[in-house]
């Protein structure tokens, strides 16, 4: 979003409103004790975040109006033309709530799991009434499009805009002059994850499936690029294994150093169980690495045989056929990189179409 909203800047007057639940001290998520206080405002676009008190799990019903009372108030200050919003639930009910009381059309986006991974019957309930509120919709994959159809959106206001890629930082490298930099040795096949730790990411067979190739493929290398909950019982998993050697995590990691470690690798592992438009597809594309992905969500539309192997969700002994086959195949890297090309402008130009239509 953050690529989008800086060209978006080229095409209108941008204010971004970023809401934030305010748990009490007693009860906040472990992920969420992480955070001290509000985020720093972000470079080149005038951003505002506000919090918003709320209980996990106990005040999801209200989130969505809560949300929508502190956007009220901050909304009318300085009255928009436009509302945009991209998360469908709370802050998209809110967003479409704020229209409505200012009389203003509302672009509700949907990023993936916001519509793949709806948690509860409260939250599929207002998502629904954000999809019909809204005066358009904006989704990742044509995947997405689908769930919201069937969630009840009209056909003529849900529009397919996919993400692009920043072509200046990702690009064909040289991997062996990059590896020097981490620490890689120039023979090791270097498996590379990206994203957030979690479960659902399919962490866990991945780890399974480099386990499973240890004694074939002795050179064998997997570097997980990121954070999130699961990363403690993950590290915990590798030493009971005894992997350490094998397998490494980095912690988070800024964009150039992502680009440096696809720029590094032999190939990117997204084994999720579901996603919308995962951009570090785009990106490891963009490198001229190829992907062994899940056949699941906007993927399949993103890729096919000649830059990418697809396997079925939470299966790591077919995860492990396709990594050693992927690791086997002479990819060409050239082909593999001219597979997408699609920059942010393009996605912020095709944005601002929709936001014109709604005007």
């Amino acid at each position: 979003m953050y690529q989008t909203l800086q060209h978006l800047q080229e095409y209108a007057e941008l204010q971004v409103f970023c809401p934030l639940p305010a748990y009490p001290n007693w009860c906040r998520p472990a992920f969420d004790r992480r955070r001290d206080g509000l985020p720093s405002p972000l470079p080149d676009i005038p951003a505002l975040y506000f919090a918003y008190p709320a209980l996990p799990g106990v005040t999801r019903p209200l989130n969505g109006f809560t949300c929508a009372h502190y956007l009220v108030r901050l909304l009318r200050t300085s009255p928009p033309d436009i509302i945009l919003n991209f998360w469908l639930y709370p802050a998209g009910y809110a967003a479409v709530s704020a229209g409505r009381k200012l009389g203003v059309p509302v672009i509700a986006g949907a990023i993936g799991s916001d519509l793949n991974a709806i948690g509860d019957p409260v939250s599929r309930w207002f998502t629904c009434k954000t999809l019909h509120g809204a005066s358009q919709i904006i989704v990742k994959s044509r995947q997405l499009r689908q769930q919201a159809l069937a969630l009840g959106a009209e056909p003529e206001k849900v529009h397919v805009i996919v993400n692009g890629c920043d072509s200046g930082l990702f690009f064909v490298h040289n991997r062996n002059l990059v590896r020097p930099e981490l620490n890689v040795p120039a023979s090791a096949e270097l498996v590379v994850f990206v994203g957030r730790i979690d479960r659902a990411k399919g962490t866990g067979e991945l780890l399974a499936a480099a386990a499973a190739l240890s004694a074939k493929r002795p050179q064998l290398r997997l570097v997980y690029v990121g954070d999130g909950p699961e990363l403690p019982a993950l590290q915990a998993k590798v030493h009971s294994a005894k992997l350490m050697d094998r397998v490494f995590f980095t912690g988070p990691c800024s964009a150039p150093d992502v680009a440096r470690w696809l720029a590094a690798a032999n190939l990117l592992a997204l084994p999720s169980y579901a996603e919308g438009c995962p951009n570090v597809v785009l990106e490891a594309l963009s490198c001229g690495r190829p992907v062994v992905a899940t056949e699941v969500g906007g993927i399949p539309e993103l890729v096919d045989r000649r830059c990418a192997v697809l396997v079925p969700p939470r299966d790591a002994g077919a995860l492990a056929q396709a990594l050693d086959a992927a690791l086997s195949s002479p990819w060409d890297e050239r082909e593999i990189a001219n597979h997408f090309r699609r920059d942010w402008k393009e996605v912020a130009r095709e944005v601002f179409a929709v936001c014109t239509a709604a005007s």
